[in-house]
């Protein structure tokens, strides 16, 4: 009996924003359920994608893998790798629409917009983390964040243990990443384990550490204010690029959504209600331009204009949530709500 012929495998956590990205690929790239392996893990390094190397694909070869690890470079894989051309061992008969952009001056765009997204100054992994900005939203956050760090700083003990005696070992660059994401875990743990009390209750130590916490988020928050300026005017609508879908909306749309979840949005808000939740939720007055028409923008992603006034205007992200949030992937991966 021959071997089965080796797939790629997608290590994902469904609560990771950037797991989700690919598995928005997946399904705009008609990818079948049975075309590669998705395998769910707890992990703060997801997504990864393993994938085997392309001369050794016959099931009668030992297959030798790399691993894929950064989100910008599995999206390009996966969009590469399924196409009407495409010799892929593929079970799908869906369509396999080309994501990458098709001009050089939209492909420059794409690759500033994503690297924007992945920046330190628009890290929405760590605005999750400082998503308190007083006694009463830090009290909330405890709550909310105490089981989940105590749990990843134990994860991040163990595979720190575990590689130290691994017959084959991480990179140094992997290994050098887990140790900082367990200095930050600890970090953060100090301020949110005395969440439940005043700055008047706290001693001297624990409540410098608090105001330093206050004041690290306002500065987080403050500089997403610039970031969503940033790409709200790169966006021609409805998607960023026009009326395509492309790579750089699934970046934008995932990365939208944490944003949005944080400052308490749902995912069955409508494109106007979330963005204002969002601006609501950075606060001193910030307000993103409202300047394309509702009806133009809902005629153009295909959506029906109902209950719009020709002369209503909305912002462009406003726009472009109400486009994605239509879209089979988007239902399937935020369909039980935005993570």
């Amino acid at each position: 009996m021959s071997k089965p012929v080796p797939k790629a495998a997608l290590y994902f956590y469904k609560q990771s924003i950037w797991a989700s990205v690919p598995l928005l690929a997946l399904e705009e790239k008609g990818y079948g359920p049975n075309d590669l392996d998705l395998k769910e893990v707890d992990l703060s390094t997801v997504p990864t994608l393993v994938v085997p190397l392309a001369n050794t694909l016959d099931p009668e070869i030992e297959s030798r893998y790399k691993a894929i690890q950064d989100t910008k470079s599995i999206v390009e894989f996966l969009d590469k790798s399924r196409s009407p051309q495409s010799r892929t061992h593929t079970t799908s008969s869906a369509p396999a629409p080309a994501l990458s952009p098709a001009t050089i001056a939209f492909t420059t765009t794409s690759n500033k917009v994503i690297d924007l997204l992945h920046s330190e100054a628009a890290d929405p992994n760590a605005l999750r983390y400082m998503n308190a900005r007083d006694d009463a939203s830090l009290k909330k956050l405890s709550e909310e964040l105490l089981p989940v760090i105590r749990a990843k700083r134990d994860t991040l003990d163990r595979l720190i243990r575990e590689n130290e005696t691994a017959t084959i070992r991480l990179s140094p660059k992997t290994q050098k990443f887990w140790e900082l994401k367990r200095l930050a875990s600890d970090g953060i743990l100090s301020v949110l384990q005395d969440g439940a009390r005043s700055t008047e209750e706290l001693d001297p130590e624990a409540s410098v550490r608090r105001v330093e916490f206050f004041k690290a988020a306002n500065e987080a928050w403050e500089r997403l204010e610039q970031v969503l300026l940033q790409v709200h005017q790169e966006v021609i609508g409805p998607y960023l690029l026009g009326d395509q879908l492309s790579i750089v909306d699934l970046h934008l749309a995932a990365w939208l959504a944490r944003v949005a979840k944080l400052s308490g949005a749902t995912a069955e808000d409508d494109g106007n209600t979330a963005t204002a939740k969002i601006e609501n939720h950075i606060g001193h007055g910030f307000g993103l331009p409202k300047d394309v028409s509702i009806v133009e923008a809902r005629r153009r992603a295909g959506l029906p204009p109902v209950n719009v006034q020709p002369h209503e205007t909305q912002n462009r992200f406003a726009a472009f949530w109400d486009a994605v949030k239509e879209r089979p992937s988007w239902k399937k991966v935020y369909g039980h709500g935005l993570h």
